[in-house]
């Protein structure tokens, strides 16, 4: 099923924290909490999901954002973006240790804040998949090294995928996805609630995609391995959905639904 990213806002300024959360969640993200110091950063972090962190430099408390953060992110990874007033030297140097995906300097705007989370997350997966430092932003520009996230529509964080839908990406987790349509150069998801569509061949929505959970059994389909009821030489049902299954792609399906 679709589920929101989950963002994590470290402001102390209340009405500033409570307009950026408005706005977040007006756009489709889910706020799991405002925090105004990092030892109530830190309790929110651990105790809830948080697929990126948003966090003003200068906060109450004994650690300021850029030490909150580090506190953060030796519990677990997660993307960050940094949203301050202060953009001097020293202050970038020391936020640039943390390794963020974004910096971006207030006053900003809604559509920059949108690009610098699609490329937080973008830089983070990246980041995870190839093991090198992410690719930094300043004030919603990145670097002409970094990839255009757009590129990559397709973003896998452990077992979720990241969709790129419009202009911004929707957190699905592999489980919920049923099956794969193929339609041309457009790739539909297909869950049990929802689907999507991406502008991409289903070849090569497969090649990004874990082999051991999804497997071809048509030219114009795919599916969840682990979704699968039933299978005959011509159809294969899982759940309300039944597609056809091709002799050329029966024995591939086989191997893979013993693996499973």
């Amino acid at each position: 099923m679709h589920t929101p990213v989950h963002i994590l806002v470290i402001e102390d300024e209340a009405v500033l924290a409570m307009t950026l959360s408005d706005k977040l969640e007006a756009e489709g993200y889910t706020v799991i909490g405002i925090a105004n110091n990092g030892a109530k950063a830190l309790s929110l972090f651990t105790a809830n999901s948080v697929d990126l962190v948003l966090s003003d430099i200068q906060i109450k408390g004994p650690w300021d954002g850029i030490e909150t953060v580090r506190q953060l992110v030796q519990q677990r990874p997660v993307p960050v973006i940094y949203l301050t007033a202060y953009a001097d030297s020293d202050t970038i140097t020391r936020a640039k240790q943390t390794y963020p995906a974004a910096y971006l300097a207030k006053p900003f705007d809604i559509s920059s804040l949108r690009l610098a989370i699609d490329l937080a997350i973008h830089n983070f997966v990246q980041r995870l998949n190839a093991d090198l430092p992410t690719t930094k932003t300043i004030n919603g520009q990145h670097d002409v090294a970094d990839r255009d996230p757009a590129r990559d529509p397709i973003l896998q964080v452990n077992d979720q995928l990241f969709l790129k839908q419009g202009y911004q990406f929707v957190k699905v987790n592999l489980v919920d996805i049923v099956l794969l349509e193929a339609d041309n150069i457009y790739t539909t998801f297909v869950t049990s609630t929802r689907k999507y569509a991406l502008r991409l061949p289903l070849t090569s929505v497969l090649e990004k995609l874990p082999a051991k959970r999804f497997v071809r059994v048509h030219r114009s389909y795919a599916v969840n391995v682990s979704q699968v009821d039933t299978f005959s030489d011509h159809e294969v049902t899982l759940g309300k959905y039944s597609v056809p299954m091709s002799k050329n792609f029966k024995d591939e399906f086989i191997h893979r639904l013993r693996a499973s």
